[in-house]
């Protein structure tokens, strides 16, 4: 068994594919990260609105 090692919240915004799913780690001010699962049709519509605010 591998052991665990705690993540702190330094580091960039990751986000990887992970079978049909996508996978975002969002670093956290006080540390840790936020990590949610999309899938294709949720990522594309996250894009959308963060392209539609941030341009």
């Amino acid at each position: 068994m591998a052991a665990m090692k705690p993540r702190t919240g330094d580091g960039p915004l990751e986000v990887t594919k992970e079978g049909r799913g996508y996978v975002m780690r969002v670093p956290l001010e006080g540390g840790g990260r936020l990590v949610v699962e999309l899938n294709g049709v949720e990522a594309k519509e996250l894009g959308e609105h963060l392209l539609a605010h941030f341009p």
